[in-house]
């Protein structure tokens, strides 16, 4: 009997290894397979070669550009607004487009690659063989296994954060040791030495300006020493014999070898000079190196696991079932497991699960729980979020200048924060939020004429600019947005939903007012635009994030009034202002104006497809299959559509056809959205279709073959393509997958009509609202809802068997699971609910 309790057990923890790993039998040629590792500032590219290792570095506070000057950029900007107002009001669409251009600014800074850490292995006798390299996302390291004839090689790689560097273990077992070179490079100006010891030192700085890859000029970059971010890397090759030649570190004949990486920038604030002001990085690199050697690899290791676990090992997940639904068919010889020890590589069980009649939960699952560990390794940098790609870059002009774009991608970095138990990793994105306010003041009067309150426009970067970009130059549909800063201030009331910390609320309460106070100075009257019938409140000039409309007399156009998705996000800003005022027993004044304007904003529109308007009038979409649904907004990420005119249902329906006349094929940030707007809208056959296509395996941007697959979905690293790589759509996919397990709500109204603020909240949860038939069998622990409740629980043939609810505090619940409702009162602490 205890033979098989121990098989049993060794089968249990190797079963929960492989839902946990990142599994390949071959080096990666491409960055779109290589492993990404983080310590939430620095991160390393893994490329796990057998000849030649390459480790791409990364630190997140690495930008071009220097504080801005915003009174340099179109300060009389905002004379042009009435001008263009009325160009709309004649519905003259063209020139409205051509006046928007003079409210435009500087672009967005570029975020830039640290460095490249090479070794090249000299030992290159023999074949080899048994070759596997994986990451273990369990307890954040990765590995490089292989043979060279008969002797083995393996190398083990992390980032920690506790002692804030990367460490990189090499061993065999070759009685002639490891012979390799190693060497430090930049992209960036800089010098590298070496000493004797085998230290290697790059001291380096960034560009003090810089303009983005889709511009068109001769030079993207200025560099001058006394200007710019500088940098210095160290990497210390330990080891009993190196020997410093040529630039290079040479290890000749060590068993084991240990590679300690440290970095440190003079980024020290956006409003700081980084060099008359800037940190003291050479000092601080120096002391990081001198810490992590001081400590053992097994302490440093430990501790690293240690740290990552805490956060990590919150949230557990596992679907089924072994037997598939309605005819499918689990992967050959029944092995669901996305490691595919039978041979293969995940980036051939991504290839193969693009047959949709074959069914992967463990791979699914496995997708969810890389969204969090990529937020983990991306996001613990105080006051620098992480960016379009997290903090993994090789390019000096990445895409998009791989910065903060806050029409929809910088916020959905941060969608599963809250409800995938990582809220630690959203504070980066609130400290950021308190830089912008004060740079988005200063547009908001610039470029607006609003006097009252902060915005954001459709770009930003460390140096919390706040302006929309585009040099005069720049298409409307992009440049032009101005909703970043109503879009983005609501993660605070977010956050205080889960968390009801009143402290954190009265902290960034200013930040969410100063982003409503702008909304409320931005709204202008149906009335004032020359539109007949009920006088409502509406935005002037108007842009739809990307997208662009067709006139009834064919004009292709980008600028309008009164677009959907701005008064869906001011809706939702509004309404998450007043209930923080509430909630806080401040500002009557400020709740009562913005009940009014509540109470006027336009409502909804049905389009006579049965569609939810995009725009002000009924028109058509230049594409109708457009990435963007910013106009769903109120869906989700929003709770509030309630526009007083249409029901609820109402404009579910409307939603659901404008997603149908969208299609599914679309970029993989887009398909994260679109996962969470099914599953908001009880669609579960859509919702993991939609899930699925997330998961469409897409080929590396280099990779030219015939069989090369493009379009939005998965690199074979698991990384998301929009395509190219945009870490959005993991983070979007992540929390999908909660959203199809549990969707709650905090009722502030019952909570503030109650006779006292401090009475309990009033909770509503539901408990498997899109489950796919897919995943009838199932558990998970750890996730989390509003109103400070973590929920555990297990269900079988879609109804839940087992649920405790943990509660911060006591509440009331409205529980809606088993297709049944009713009411919980939960004390603090650990409920078990009798189903």
């Amino acid at each position: 009997m205890r033979r098989y309790l121990i098989m049993a057990v060794s089968f249990f923890v190797m079963m929960t290894m492989k839902a946990q790993t990142l599994y390949y039998h071959r080096p990666a040629d491409y960055f779109e397979e290589a492993l990404p590792i983080g310590n939430g500032t620095m991160g390393g590219i893994i490329y796990g070669g057998t000849e030649v290792e390459r480790i791409s570095l990364n630190d997140i506070t690495l930008w071009t550009g220097e504080p801005c000057n915003m009174n340099v950029y179109s300060p009389e900007a905002h004379k042009s607004i009435p001008t263009i107002r009325e160009a709309l009001k004649k519905n003259d669409y063209r020139e409205a487009d051509r006046l928007q251009r003079d409210v435009q600014g500087h672009f967005s800074q570029n975020y830039q690659p640290l460095g490249q850490l090479t070794i090249e292995y000299l030992d290159t006798v023999g074949q080899v063989s048994n070759y596997r390299r994986w990451l273990d996302i369990g307890n954040s390291t990765a590995h490089t296994v292989w043979h060279r004839g008969e002797y083995q090689y393996a190398v083990e790689y992390f980032a920690t954060h506790p002692d804030t560097g990367i460490v990189v273990r090499l061993t065999t077992d070759n009685p002639q040791g490891l012979h390799a070179r190693v060497s430090l490079t930049t992209q960036l100006r800089g010098k590298t030495s070496v000493a004797e010891d085998g230290m290697l030192v790059t001291d380096g700085y960034a560009a003090y300006t810089s303009l983005p890859s889709y511009y068109n000029a001769n030079e993207k970059f200025a560099y001058d020493p006394g200007r710019g971010i500088h940098f210095r890397t160290k990497v210390k090759v330990g080891a009993a014999h190196v020997e410093a030649k040529e630039g290079n570190v040479l290890v000749d004949g060590d068993k084991e070898v240990t590679l300690y990486i440290v970095n440190a920038t003079s980024f020290n604030g956006y409003n700081k000079d980084p060099v008359k002001e800037g940190a003291p990085y050479q000092e601080i690199a120096d002391k990081r190196m001198e810490h992590i050697m001081a400590v053992s690899y097994n302490d440093l290791l430990n501790r690293h696991m240690n740290d990552y676990k805490s956060i990590y090992n919150r949230v557990k997940l596992t679907l089924a079932p072994l037997s598939s639904p309605q005819g499918g068919k689990n992967h050959p010889d029944g092995n669901t497991s996305p490691l595919g020890e039978d041979g293969r590589g995940l980036d051939e069980v991504l290839r193969e699960y693009v047959d949709e009649s074959l069914f992967n939960p463990a791979l699914e699952a496995l997708y969810f729980q890389y969204g969090r560990y990529l937020l983990i390794s991306c996001s613990r940098t105080p006051n620098v979020p992480a960016n379009l790609q997290g903090l993994w870059n090789e390019s000096i002009l990445p895409p998009w200048s791989c910065n903060y774009t806050s029409n929809i991608n910088v916020e959905e970095n941060y969608w599963a924060a809250e409800t995938a138990a990582l809220p630690e990793m959203h504070q980066p994105l609130f400290t950021y939020m308190k830089e912008l306010q004060g740079s988005g003041e200063l547009t908001a009067k610039a470029y607006y004429g609003v006097d009252k309150g902060w915005c954001l426009a459709h770009n930003t970067d460390i140096w919390a600019m706040t302006c929309p970009v585009g040099l005069h130059t720049g298409d409307p549909m992009w440049a032009n947005w101005n909703m970043g800063g109503a879009w983005l201030s609501t993660h605070i009331w977010e956050h205080y939903t889960f968390s009801l910390d009143k402290d954190f609320l009265r902290e960034y309460y200013p930040v969410l007012k100063g982003a409503a106070e702008f909304c409320l100075g931005w709204l202008v009257s149906t009335k004032d635009m020359g539109v007949e019938g009920t006088d409502y409140l509406i935005t002037a000039p108007s842009t739809s994030p990307e997208n662009s409309f067709i006139t009834d007399d064919g004009y292709h156009g980008r600028t309008c009034y009164g677009g959907a998705a701005d008064l869906a996000m001011i809706r939702e800003c509004l309404t998450d202002a007043r209930n923080a005022a509430l909630v806080l027993h401040a500002d009557p004044s400020f709740v009562a104006e913005a009940d009014e304007a509540l109470s006027r904003l336009q409502p909804y529109k049905i389009g006579k497809k049965g569609n939810l308007q995009e725009w002000f009038y009924d028109w058509e979409d230049e594409d109708p299959h457009h990435r963007h649904q910013s106009h769903l907004f109120g869906i989700y990420p929003g709770h509030n559509i309630d526009d007083g005119v249409n029901s609820k249902e109402t404009i579910h329906r409307a939603a659901s056809r404008t997603l149908e006349l969208k299609g599914d094929r679309t970029t993989g940030w887009s398909t994260g959205w679109r996962v969470n707007l099914y599953a908001r809208l009880h669609d579960a056959k859509n919702a993991y279709h939609i899930y699925r296509k997330l998961l469409s395996y897409v080929s590396p941007d280099g990779y030219k073959g015939p069989d090369a697959r493009r379009g939005g979905g998965t690199y074979p690293n698991l990384l998301d393509a929009h395509s190219p790589f945009q870490i959005d759509g993991n983070f979007g996919g992540c929390a999908g997958v909660v959203e199809m397990l549990m969707q709650s709500e905090y009722d502030l109204n019952h909570h503030v009509n109650a006779k006292s603020l401090n009475a309990q909240p009033y909770i509503t949860m539901e408990l498997l609202p899109a489950l796919p038939e897919q995943w009838k069998d199932g558990s998970v622990s750890g996730i989390r809802a509003r109103g400070g409740i973590t929920v555990e629980m297990s269900w079988q043939n879609s109804c839940v068997t087992n649920l405790t609810l943990t509660a911060k505090k006591a509440c009331k619940l409205k529980l809606l699971m088993n297709g049944q409702q009713r009411i919980v009162k939960l004390k603090k602490g650990k409920n078990k609910v009798n189903l």
